[in-house]
């Protein structure tokens, strides 16, 4: 595939994304950003959910993990569903109930204002280091398929991509990224289905062929029942369960969505059904895992060690230029889906939480929230920048790495919101979050010396999580009463 060719998709892509801004975007203003007006179809945001929730993480690094964990993801999956039920029948009640922009406003509410502003920079630093490991992955997907060609820097291509997100989503926030994820949803859903279908096809496989395929393949397991291993069950359930509960329910990110919703029971209804879709995604993604795999054994091709090459390297190089079309739209899809919402939820957040909107004029609002929003575009190309200084051999890996110790202090807070009737010594909950963190990594550092052979996975987040709620519990002064509790 030329380059040309490449840059002709994208410039055609982008071109339809700035329709759909532009047809969105007109007569907006600051809660047209933040929620649409409250005024968003339940169906349209489960299905543009796909697309923001897996990223190109998903689309590049679990196919290509299958060959090392198999289908053992699958256990993290299972456990999604349960975090979704804490999700839905939980936290977006309180959050419809008190009427919330930013979600962490309940913080302030229930602790004081160094809890809310603790949790909303936590989650600033959260979704900043995630967005940046996401769009890091796909950036340098670019990179080798068109930019070292026409000899761009890698931070000339980032600075690029995202100022194209930048361009049209100023203006709309929300309601313009509500309508362009599920564009980006079904290009990428598009380009996953076909991918496999062709492949079966060039295989000679038909669907039970298929079936059979990944059920008798050596990458087809699914289960780990040694309690040592770091991909043990009820680690990887528990990890997906409390993973969804933090990357969504305590993200402002994911919750923006689901708060632009008319009421709260349409947005139960959209969690319902994203969760379903989200699991069947997930098989998808797996088979075409070993599809992959297969293909390259059944041709002879060398593949590349780095499990999140494989997809790439294959498409690039080895498939039909058909399919090197639909993986550059898939990519280029999928990249905006999770980018574009990331940094309308930046935005919201750091206008919300830190520069009291509530205090200004429209106007006032507006030019702030421009200044903002150019300026969280700016710190996330910079980190991406960062990151690409280190070398992960599997960015999903690093990925949940990541949001174990990042929101591992928020859900310990909310925890300790919702399931005690204390309060805290507000003044000291930044410290107990700092902290938390670093006793964590010391003693999952620690852990197989420490605990005969235990070794700690994603669940890090679990144990930061219960350090924090701890911490909390150390500086807790007393009960509130039945009333004040309700009220807030």
């Amino acid at each position: 595939m030329s380059s040309t060719l490449i840059l002709s998709l994208i410039a055609g892509y982008f071109c339809v994304l700035i329709l759909i801004s532009y047809l969105t975007s007109r007569k907006t203003d600051s809660d047209t950003f933040f929620l649409a007006n409250r005024k968003s179809p339940w169906y349209i945001v489960a299905f543009g959910m796909i697309g923001t929730t897996l990223s190109g993480v998903t689309f590049i690094s679990i196919p290509g993990m299958v060959k090392a964990t198999q289908f053992t993801y699958m256990q993290m999956v299972l456990g999604y569903l349960l975090g979704y039920l804490v999700i839905a029948t939980v936290l977006m009640p309180l959050y419809y109930r008190l009427n919330l922009v930013s979600i962490y406003t309940y913080l302030e509410q229930r602790f004081g204002f160094w809890s809310y502003k603790t949790g909303a920079a936590f989650f600033l630093l959260s979704r900043t280091l995630l967005a940046a490991i996401r769009l890091f992955l796909v950036a340098g997907v670019l990179q080798l398929a068109v930019f070292d060609e026409l000899g761009v820097p890698f931070a000339v291509s980032v600075i690029i991509t995202v100022l194209l997100i930048w361009v049209y989503t100023f203006r709309g926030g929300m309601k313009t990224i509500i309508w362009t994820d599920t564009f980006q949803t079904m290009a990428m859903m598009v380009a996953v289905v076909t991918t496999i279908w062709l492949i079966s096809e060039e295989l000679n496989y038909g669907f039970q062929g298929l079936v059979t395929t990944v059920q008798e393949s050596s990458y087809g397991n699914v289960f780990v029942w040694d309690v040592k291993a770091g991909n043990y069950f009820w680690k990887q359930f528990l990890s997906g369960a409390f993973i969804t509960i933090v990357m969504t329910g305590l993200d402002q990110d994911m919750m923006q969505k689901n708060l632009s919703c008319k009421n709260i029971g349409e947005a139960q209804k959209n969690m319902f059904w994203f969760n379903i879709i989200l699991v069947i995604v997930n098989m998808l993604f797996l088979t075409l895992g070993v599809l992959l795999y297969t293909y390259a054994e059944a041709k002879g091709i060398a593949l590349p060690a780095k499990g999140d090459d494989v997809y790439p390297f294959l498409a690039l190089n080895h498939f039909s230029a058909f399919l090197g079309i639909v993986f550059i739209l898939g990519i280029i899809a999928i990249t905006y889906a999770s980018a574009d919402s990331a940094l309308a939820a930046l935005t919201t957040s750091f206008c919300v939480d830190f520069l009291n909107f509530k205090d200004k004029t429209e106007h006032e609002r507006v030019q702030q929230r421009y200044w903002a929003h150019a300026g969280v575009s700016v710190v996330m190309v910079l980190v991406v920048i960062a990151f690409d200084v280190l070398d992960s051999p599997s960015v999903i890996s690093t990925m949940f790495t990541v949001a174990g110790y990042t929101y591992g202090p928020l859900l310990g807070l909310y925890a300790f919101g919702l399931y005690t009737k204390r309060t805290v010594r507000d003044r000291f909950v930044p410290v107990i979050c700092v902290v938390s963190p670093i006793l964590t990594y010391i003693i999952s550092y620690n852990s197989v010396k420490w605990f005969w052979g235990y070794e700690f996975g994603f669940e890090v987040l679990i144990l930061n999580g219960f350090l924090t709620f701890a911490g909390l519990m150390a500086i807790a002064k007393g009960k509130m009463g039945e009333l004040e509790l309700a009220q807030k």
